[in-house]
Order: structure tokens, then C-alpha cells, then sequence
């Protein structure tokens, strides 16, 4: 018996062609979704030729999420080209560094047109052929940084948090129509956005210490949780929120001095 099949669904992944965005496109083509790879550039081309190489089904499409015109001109193409969408993935995002007494307006205001109003920008676009099906799965990609404040790193947890938000009004919302959102929000994942952090000497090893799981998540650990949510094995389940950190988030209490209960 397989578990979760996504055989003849339409799955949209935007920002699909690195990192999580990648490792999520790859797993839903895995349990058969037809997948549409979205990306600003061309590597959503090679992810999607890298699924069709081992008998999977996928298109690439350009797509800006920060464009209200490249959004509409993206949903209208897949819609023509592959079909309307079943599933959304909101996965496309930036981070810009900065504190908020020195971050710019401009930075201010282009990491929340992408990494927030940009997933509602596709959540319409997409969610249309979903409302008048009433049937549809979307799953945004947030991060831990939505309820834990991320220092010097500008909007990006303002806009994460909102994130979040958006997914819980549109359960809301959209949930009586048919459609599911719900939110996986990754920590501690090495990615090639993170890349350069992690070759920092003895950053990993540090990391690897303050996680209990006792290593550094992988794009496909997010995928795993993105997979079960688009599918009917998560019918019942919207307006949630899957954190994926190999329980860093859970460890506040060990930072907290507690003479007489340190490990020995």
C-alpha cells in the first residue's frame, strides 16, 4: 500500500529551484504529483529536467513572486500548459541583513513583498482554480524565526511571522471552500543560502551540540513534512503549524542555570 500518492495531482513549488524549494519538488514528484517548478531563474529548469530524468513528471516556468503581472502571467500558463493547480507550495523567500534601526526602507519593503505578500500574491493566482473546485491543499514554508525573534537579519522575521498569520486566515477563510492551508517552518537546515554560514570553522559542530537530534537538517527533512500535509493523509488538518528543527526550539529550559539538575 502506498501511504501518500499524488498521482495526477498538479503540485506548484515556487522558489523551486535550490535549497528547500528543490528538495520539496523532488518529493512530490516522488509520490507522483506532476510538478511545477517556479523559479526567477533558470536552475527550476534543471530541477525539473532532474525529476523527468528518473521518470517523473515536471515543468518549469518562470515566475517572479514579487511581480503581481509575473504571478498572474505564471498561474495562467500552468493553467493552460499542465493544468489548474491542486496543490500550492509558498516557498520562495529572501533574507536581508540588518538591524531595524539601520535596515533600509527599501529592504524593509522588499523582503515583505517577497517572503509575505508574494505567497498571498500566489495563494490567490493559484487558489482560484481550488476555490472553484473547492478542493486544494496549500503549504507555506515560514521558519522558526516566525515566533523567535532573529536578530539583524531586517524584516525577515516580521515577515515570517506573518507568514504564519496568513496561512491561519486563510484556513479560516478558504477552509469552508474546500481548501487547506497550513505552514512547516524549518531551523537549524543547511541549505546554499546558508551555505556560507556553515563553512565558517566550528560553526556546524556548535550547531550540531545545540540540537537534539544531533545534526543539521536537510532540505528533504522539510520536504517530508510539506508531502504529508499536501496530501489526504492531512484531510483534517489546517491552520497549523509543523515546526522541523530536530527540537532545537523545544531546548529553552537547558540554557536557564538550575543548580542541582546539570548533567553529570
Amino acid at each position: 500500500m502506498t501511504w501518500i500518492d499524488l498521482t495526477a495531482k498538479v503540485a506548484v513549488v515556487t522558489g523551486g529551484g535550490a535549497g528547500i524549494g528543490r528538495g520539496i519538488a523532488l518529493s512530490l514528484a516522488a509520490v507522483g504529483a506532476n510538478v511545477v517548478v517556479l523559479d526567477r531563474d533558470e536552475a527550476g529548469a534543471s530541477v525539473a529536467a532532474e525529476i523527468r530524468a528518473v521518470g517523473g513528471r515536471a515543468e518549469f516556468f518562470v515566475c517572479d513572486v514579487d511581480s503581481d503581472d509575473g504571478v498572474a502571467r505564471a498561474a495562467g500558463q500552468v493553467r493552460i500548459e499542465v493544468g489548474p493547480a491542486d496543490i500550492l507550495v509558498n516557498n520562495a523567500g529572501t533574507m536581508l541583513s540588518g538591524g531595524l534601526d539601520t535596515v533600509s526602507m527599501t529592504d524593509w519593503d522588499r523582503v515583505l513583498s517577497l517572503n509575505l505578500t508574494g505567497y498571498l500574491r500566489c495563494a490567490r493566482a493559484f487558489g482560484e482554480p481550488m476555490l472553484a473546485r473547492q478542493a486544494g491543499a496549500i503549504v507555506h514554508v515560514a521558519s522558526i524565526a516566525a515566533s523567535f525573534p532573529q536578530g539583524h537579519s531586517g524584516a525577515y522575521s516580521v515577515s515570517k511571522a506573518g507568514v504564519v498569520m496568513l496561512s491561519r486566515q486563510l484556513a479560516t477563510e478558504w477552509g469552508p471552500r474546500g481548501v487547506r492551508s497550513n505552514v512547516v517552518s524549518p531551523g537549524m537546515i543547511r541549505t546554499p543560502m546558508t551555505e556560507a554560514i556553515y563553512q565558517t570553522p566550528g560553526v556546524e559542530a556548535a550547531r550540531q551540540r545545540l540540537v537534539p537530534a544531533r545534526r543539521i537538517g536537510r532540505p528533504d527533512d522539510i520536504a517530508d513534512a510539506v508531502v504529508f500535509l499536501a496530501s489526504e493523509r492531512a484531510s483534517y488538518v489546517t491552520g497549523e503549524e509543523i515546526i522541523v528543527d530536530g527540537g532545537f526550539t523545544r531546548t529553552i529550559m537547558g540554557i536557564v542555570p538550575r543548580p542541582g539538575f546539570e548533567d553529570n
